[in-house]
């Protein structure tokens, strides 16, 4: 059975960092893409990195470039959104998910996980 756990989110301060994993079971996530996706209320998904399973190749949303950095472990079968100088503007519910990298970029992948909260304020 798919299963994706997040983890890692909060509360932080405006220029702090936060580390979310998004941990997998049930399949060998170096095999396929990952995607970290966001929500914010009122606002639709929008996605924010994508790594892929073939390469390691990464993408970045035009917004976090220089600030959020994808990784994969796959020995832990984890992957990682290290998130660096946050705004308010990134607080946001942030997802994991995972299938073939163009349905990941999609945003239609198969499999996501539950998401974790991210508060970047005051």
């Amino acid at each position: 059975q798919v299963q994706l756990v997040e983890s890692g989110g909060g509360l932080v301060q405006p220029g702090g960092s936060l580390r979310l994993s998004c941990a997998a079971s049930g399949f060998t996530l170096a095999y396929y893409a990952i995607g970290w996706f966001r929500q914010a209320p009122g606002k639709e998904r929008e996605g924010v990195s994508y790594i892929s399973g073939l390469d390691g190749s990464t993408y970045y949303e035009d917004s976090v470039k220089g600030r959020f950095t994808i990784s994969r472990d796959n020995a832990k079968n984890t992957v990682y959104l290290q998130m660096n100088s946050l705004k308010p503007e990134d607080t946001a519910a942030y997802y994991c998910a995972t299938d073939s990298l163009t349905k990941v970029v999609a945003g239609v992948a198969d499999y996501w996980g539950q998401g974790t909260q991210v508060t970047v304020s005051s």
